[in-house]
Parts: C-alpha cells; sequence; structure tokens
C-alpha cells in the first residue's frame, strides 16, 4: 500500500515538473516570437516612413528629418504609424535640440493624435515670432523622451518661416501635472518644453517634466528690432 502511494506520488511529480517544463517553453517562445516581431515591425516602419514625415513637417523649405525610434516605445511608434493616415494643417515651426537629436515639427494643439504626429503648441501661450512664452507639448515615449538627457547651458532651436531662434536651457524643474504656473512669460522670450514624468512610469504619469530656455543675446536683438515701434 505504502510502495503504491509512493509510487503515484512520484508519478505526480514528473507530470508536475513536465508541465511546469512546458509552460515555460510556451511562454519563452511568446515572449521572443513578440520581440521578434516588434523589432521587425520597426524596421519596417523606419524604412518606409522618410517621405511622409518630410511632407508633413513641410514648413516653406524646411523639413522635419526622419524621426530617431530608437527610445520610442512599440506603442507610441504604432500610434505615430497610424497618424499618418490623418491630415493636418501645416507645421508652425520645426523643433531642434542638436544635443540629444531631437528634431520635430511644431503642430497646433496638444491632442493626443496631434502629439503623435510631433510636438504642439499649448494653446494660450506665444506663438514662435512672438514675444513671450512658447509652450510645446510632446509624449515622453515620443519625441520628447530625449529631454530626460538635456541639460542648462544646451541649445534649442525653433526654425520658422522668417528664420532660426536660438534658445539656451536655464531652467529645469519637475511639477505638479495641474501647475500651469511654468507657461507665464518670463523675463524675457521663452520656450518652456513640456512633457509627463517620470520618462517610464507605466500608466498615467503624476507629474510634469519643465525644460524652460531663453532666448540667445543675438536673436533677443533681432527679435526686438522686428517688433512694431509705438509712437
Amino acid at each position: 500500500m505504502a510502495g503504491a502511494k509512493m509510487l503515484w506520488l512520484l508519478r505526480t511529480e514528473r507530470l508536475l515538473i513536465v508541465i511546469a517544463a512546458v509552460l515555460l517553453t510556451v511562454f519563452l517562445a511568446a515572449r521572443l516570437h513578440r520581440a521578434v516581431l516588434s523589432r521587425a515591425a520597426i524596421k519596417s516602419f523606419e524604412k518606409g516612413q522618410t517621405t511622409a514625415v518630410k511632407k508633413v513637417a513641410k514648413i516653406g523649405e524646411f523639413s522635419a528629418a526622419e524621426p530617431d525610434f530608437s527610445l520610442w516605445s512599440p506603442k507610441r511608434i504604432a500610434e505615430y504609424k497610424e497618424s499618418l493616415a490623418t491630415d493636418f494643417a501645416p507645421a508652425i515651426g520645426i523643433l531642434k535640440i542638436p544635443k540629444v537629436d531631437i528634431e520635430a515639427p511644431v503642430l497646433e494643439g496638444t491632442d493626443d493624435l496631434t502629439l503623435n504626429r510631433g510636438v504642439g503648441r499649448i494653446d494660450g501661450t506665444a506663438r514662435p515670432g512672438e514675444n513671450g512664452n512658447i509652450g510645446i507639448a510632446g509624449h515622453r515615449d515620443g519625441f520628447f523622451r530625449g529631454l530626460k538627457d538635456v541639460s542648462a547651458g544646451d541649445k534649442i532651436e525653433l526654425v520658422t518661416k522668417d528664420g532660426t531662434q536660438t534658445y539656451i536651457i536655464d531652467r529645469i524643474v519637475i511639477v505638479e501635472r495641474a501647475d500651469v504656473s511654468v507657461l507665464a512669460p518670463r523675463d524675457r522670450s521663452s520656450v518652456t518644453l513640456v512633457t509627463c514624468y517620470p520618462f517610464y512610469f507605466v500608466g498615467s504619469a503624476p507629474e510634469r517634466y519643465i525644460v524652460q530656455a531663453s532666448l540667445a543675446d543675438g536673436d533677443r536683438r533681432q527679435s526686438a528690432a522686428l517688433q512694431p515701434q509705438s509712437r
């Protein structure tokens, strides 16, 4: 009787080991398959989208370069691809941050579809070429992922049909989601970049990562010269 029970336990143990091994194999195969498909989809997407990106970003004689997807999440890449099927108004400028290879069309608005395609001017803030604080929002797992690597002193360039203005980063701060004080006008013409934080937070991020830059001295003098003079 005891021998039969031991034999049954031994067979049960072996069966459980086999089942566990099969489940582990299936899990690992599924993960590998998913990774291979993701890489293949990304490579295929990157290969075929250059023309579409430049068409969307066209502003005068300027075009935004093809996005660098190396830091983007697969979800954001897929949503960017889907956004290419939608017609948008022409970009109002091209935002460039040379240090982190960010180059993105600046579109009007901050809805999800707009931010899947580029970065968006925040309603109520200054427009490119105007004195004031230009607020620009972008997704933390897309165009603005590289903001995590910028620092004070780095350059931000804003290209418009009127030329290129250079801004120097002078403030990086993390604020609560509802804090819009960072969009208020500053002592000099500025650009304020806004994205969600933490960068790799799963779900709806609770804070905002703010990068502020002031117009460089040379561009400041030029901008002042172009402003209408009161009598």
